[in-house]
């Protein structure tokens, strides 16, 4: 089983989603079963509705899911397991307050050395425990040997005890921390493969580390993927706008094409323009490059202009307020003028407003109105052009560049005759 363990603490972001896809592609791979995990057990940080806006972009970009869950969900189990590792002396009741914790950070920064925990409540009896009346955290006992792992992107991976570290399980309000409540449920769910960002391959042996003290010997392979960068080269973040998938999608760009683009960035694959389904059939996490990847916008743009293309033209219409094939054609017209349904939606909705009659082409523009409210339907544009001209008495500039102003609200734009089949069933709306 895979799975795709989202936080609900803020907007999707595209590394988040890059993750999303590839635990989808090779679940459908594998023939395993692929489950969303929303891991809410940081209560203080989750934001209402954002585990709902999670599946909603989920389902937007094609991926179906066997099962959902939240993470709190599990909150008594996680806590058994704590109680369970304290009874077998493999966990510590810790009662060294936040300011203690602190005071030592800073110490070990002045010094110029890793923070390591000092452990001294590792050494306390039982007696001294059940006499303390403070509130205590607890703590996981370090290894004695180092961790290691084979990363199928990034190969062996090691790492020593003090790496480790005792580091905290359940905070003091007796909720799991996070590489807790994930590894337990990674275990109580039967994960095989965990895909994810290469920001966790230090949590990885924390987490290695509790299933080996609980006794769990399944082994679970581990695919870390890359860091994408933003286009100045320095790690994405949230005050990058392009990194929330939110933002793009307001941006106008289809999901179809967000997911190749995520599929392509830092990978090989047979071909440039493809599908989500698509990439099913040759995805190949080893192609995956080991380096960071730099998001390039522009690549994007171009990838949504080919999806656009290849769009099914009453589909694509939907985004712009209408259920025709004709406008989904029309909008294609204006592919080389704009790349996202936001950059084209203005040209489409100029085309059904009001026109500019207080121009200095507003008096041809009214002859071509009342003409064109007279016309027969015409079958081509050239048809419809002889009768205007013949009607109006206007030629060259004169008629054309009023004409392209009463049909598109635009002096400039894709040839007449090139738009005039989609537009010629809306002539009378258009020019009313």
């Amino acid at each position: 089983m895979l799975r795709f363990a989202p936080s609900p603490t803020g907007d999707m972001h595209i590394g988040n989603l890059r993750v999303a896809i590839f635990n989808y592609i090779v679940a459908k791979q594998r023939e395993e079963r692929f489950i969303i995990r929303i891991e809410d057990t940081d209560k203080a940080r989750n934001i209402e509705g954002k585990d709902r806006e999670i599946l909603e972009i989920l389902q937007l970009v094609g991926i179906r899911y066997d099962e959902v869950y939240h993470q709190s969900n599990n909150l008594t189990i996680h806590q058994h397991m704590a109680i369970k590792m304290l009874e077998e002396r493999k966990a510590f009741a810790c009662f060294c307050s936040p300011e203690e914790l602190e005071a030592e950070r800073e110490a070990a920064k002045e010094a110029k050395r890793a923070y390591r925990y000092s452990g001294k409540c590792e050494l306390l009896s039982d007696e001294e425990v059940l006499a303390n009346e403070k509130p205590f955290t607890i703590r996981i006992k370090k290894p004695n040997q180092a961790v290691a792992f084979d990363d199928i992107i990034k190969g062996r991976l090691s790492f020593a005890p003090d790496d480790i570290d005792s580091f905290v399980i359940m905070r003091a309000d007796k909720t799991p921390t996070y590489n807790f409540a994930c590894a337990i449920d990674d275990m109580i769910h039967d994960i095989s493969l965990v895909i994810r960002g290469e920001d966790h391959v230090s949590n990885t042996p924390k987490q290695i580390h509790i299933r080996n003290l609980l006794g769990y010997d399944k082994e679970i392979e581990y695919a870390h993927l890359p860091i994408i960068l933003n286009e100045t080269g320095k790690k994405m973040s949230k005050r990058d706008a392009a990194s929330s998938v939110r933002w793009l999608f307001e941006e106008g760009f289809l999901p179809e094409a967000i997911a190749n683009y995520l599929i392509l960035l830092g990978n090989k694959t047979p071909k440039e323009i493809f599908t989500l389904e698509e990439a099913i059939g040759w995805f190949d996490l080893q192609s995956v490059s080991k380096a960071a990847a730099k998001f390039d916008l522009d690549k994007l743009r171009f990838l949504n202009r080919e999806h656009m293309k290849r769009m099914d033209s009453k589909e694509l219409s939907r985004a712009f307020g209408f259920a025709d094939a004709a406008i989904g054609e029309l909008v294609k017209c204006y592919l080389e003028e704009g790349s996202t349904i936001k950059e084209i939606k203005p040209k489409i909705e100029a085309i059904f407003s009001a026109k500019p009659f207080d121009s200095e082409w507003g008096e041809q523009m009214r002859r071509l109105q009342k003409a064109l409210g007279e016309a027969p339907p015409f079958e081509t544009f050239d048809e419809l052009k002889s009768f205007l001209m013949k009607e109006t008495k206007l030629k060259g500039k004169q008629f054309f560049k009023p004409l392209r102003l009463l049909l598109t609200g635009a002096e400039h734009g894709p040839e007449l005759s090139h738009l005039y089949p989609y537009l010629k069933s809306y002539i009378m709306e258009i020019v009313k």
